[in-house]
């Protein structure tokens, strides 16, 4: 983003007063800011986590984070931003680690009085019979079915899609949902 006059782009304190003065430049600086800091936070994520889905969330949060702050104008120096985010990288890192420990932790201590999925559930999933269940059913309700599930599409989406009316799609839903849990069940309510 090209500060206005200037030949180079901003720098990262100058969007950051940006965002904290608010106005109609604000949102443009937010997203130039997002779009900075997100990957340097997401390497610090997956060299920490060792997970993407972790250093992902981790971006998230931190990019909130340091978004509300500055709105609220609560970064003490935006020049120094990047060490705003560094320190909050880390106290978030560290604070997913402490969860994470106190998960085990109290899993590892009452993780005996709780019975095995196996011994409550009769009927595991079973992902090679679901996958043959859904095999068997009409293209129509698969498409329903994946589209409602998969894509999180409403009724009236997925009717447009299928060239259907909505009313439609949830009859076909309801019968294929039916035939589908018959099959995964064999028979059994």
């Amino acid at each position: 983003m090209l500060e206005p006059g200037r030949r180079g782009p901003a720098s990262d304190g100058e969007l950051a007063r940006r965002v904290a003065a608010g106005g109609p430049d604000a949102r443009a600086a937010e997203e130039e800011l997002a779009r900075r800091l997100g990957p340097r936070v997401r390497l610090y994520g997956l060299r920490h986590l060792r997970d993407p889905a972790a250093a992902d969330d981790l971006v998230q949060e931190v990019l909130l984070l340091c978004l509300e702050r500055l709105r609220a104008g609560r970064v003490r120096d935006p020049e120094r931003l990047g060490s705003f985010v560094l320190g909050a990288s880390r106290l978030v890192v560290r604070n997913l680690r402490r969860g994470r420990r106190r998960r085990d932790a109290l899993l590892d201590r009452y993780s005996g009085a709780f019975p095995r999925r196996a011994e409550t559930d009769p009927l595991l999933l079973d992902r090679g019979r679901l996958r043959d269940c859904l095999a068997r059913l009409a293209e129509r309700e698969r498409s329903v079915l994946v589209l409602t599930f998969y894509a999180e599409e409403v009724s009236g989406a997925i009717a447009a899609r299928l060239g259907v009316s909505p009313e439609n799609v949830r009859t076909v839903r309801h019968r294929a949902l039916v035939r589908l849990r018959d099959c995964v069940t064999g028979g059994r309510p």
